[in-house]
């Protein structure tokens, strides 16, 4: 018994030491005036960082007042120190490297997480946070909102828009709109949702506070967002300083996951429902029907049933795929919600996740169409064949 108690205190103290010394500390940081402050930067640090591995939720040292703006970082942090290779769920190491005093209770950290044998290391990200001191301890945030606090603000209703110089009104009472529609079909009320416009991919980038990130390297374009509770933020960097465009197919999932999460939905059933609702690739469904009719369905013995299961991508642009399985269910939603209305469309879609075999998605189409999987193929076709 006293060995097994001898075991489990130095697995206790092993783990607490590795908790304590998990961020490498550059000997050229000048740290915090009070010793004993800095020792607790640092062991909040890593502890921050070790929690960065869990759900965003359970990291109990974001700042409470601005975790959808550090979530977004979060999400760019996790999983960057682990190793395939080496078989290490630490190899890239974090080194603070950088600590800026903001004010008397604020410090910009800069931290890079690197990794090697021998001289041969490698950087994988490096990345700013802002340390909040909270009584005795250190609490952490994306600078964010420090870095667009001199930004300007265009608020329609809970939907604000942030920039730098001028934006695209037309465009931003377009969104609205159509957001307020998806959200009346959804019964969605009182969410928020805040943009942040940027040109490319490293304004994006640095204003979440990413230094830098090897999985980016040649990126120009890139769109990252976070949900909490009843807020949505998408930081853009596709060239939309302005806001001059949106996608309404992102409109519909942007919608959707302050409802519910969408690794819950059925996913081929959500992104029908964003081809009937918004298109893709800023192309409508209308004309995605059309190429779908001469591309796919121009071939009288394809079997419906065989798509699903094995996907056909009829898009000229592989990168912007166009799923002839995401059609014939948008058919299948415009059906249902033209007979039913949208609540049969939300059953449609909670049917359970997507599976092979699908087997819950025929048990409720069955209820709710008629169709089986046995006339599956024939009732496509007769939607096919009548859709205009």
């Amino acid at each position: 018994m006293k060995i097994k108690l001898l075991i489990l205190s130095l697995i206790a103290t092993v783990y607490v030491k590795a908790q304590t010394e998990h961020v490498i500390t550059s000997p050229y940081v000048k740290l915090l005036n009070d010793s004993n402050e800095s020792k607790q930067l640092i062991k909040d640090l890593s502890a921050f960082l070790l929690s960065a591995e869990k759900p965003n939720e359970e990291n109990k040292y974001v700042l409470t007042s601005q975790k959808n703006e550090t979530f977004i970082l979060l999400d760019e942090i996790k999983g960057m120190e682990k190793s395939g290779k080496y078989n290490d769920e630490h190899f890239y190491k974090p080194h603070l490297m950088n600590v800026v005093p903001l004010n008397e209770n604020q410090y910009l950290l800069q931290v890079f997480n690197m990794g090697g044998i021998n001289n041969n290391h490698t950087l994988i990200v490096g990345f700013e946070l802002i340390a909040h001191k909270n009584n005795q301890s250190f609490l952490f945030s994306s600078p964010l909102l420090y870095n667009t606090k001199n930004w300007k603000i265009l608020k329609n209703e809970n939907i604000s828009f942030h920039y730098q110089s001028s934006i695209n009104k037309i465009k931003t009472d377009e969104y609205c709109k159509l957001a307020t529609t998806i959200d009346a079909k959804l019964k969605s009320t009182n969410k928020i949702t805040d943009f942040y416009c940027c040109e490319n991919s490293t304004a994006l980038l640095k204003l979440i506070g990413v230094v830098y990130k090897i999985d980016y390297n040649g990126y120009t374009e890139n769109t990252l967002g976070s949900t909490f509770e009843n807020k949505k933020l998408i930081v853009l960097g596709n060239n939309n300083a302005t806001f001059n465009e949106f996608d309404p197919h992102d409109l519909w999932h942007d919608r959707l996951s302050l409802v519910i999460s969408r690794s819950l939905v059925n996913k081929p059933i959500d992104e029908a429902c964003a081809y009937v609702y918004g298109g893709s690739w800023g192309i409508s469904f209308a004309d995605i029907f059309k190429q779908f009719k001469q591309k796919v369905a121009n071939d009288k013995t394809i079997d419906w049933k065989n798509v699903k299961e094995n996907p056909i991508n009829f898009s000229e642009n592989k990168r912007k795929d166009l799923m002839a399985d995401y059609v014939v269910n948008a058919l299948i939603i415009k059906k249902i919600e033209k007979e039913k209305g949208f609540s049969a469309v939300w059953e449609f879609l909670n049917c359970g996740k997507f599976e092979a075999g699908n087997t819950n998605y025929y048990k409720a189409l069955e209820k709710l169409t008629g169709f089986n999987k046995e006339n599956y193929n024939q009732k496509v076709w007769e939607l096919i064949n009548t859709e205009k």
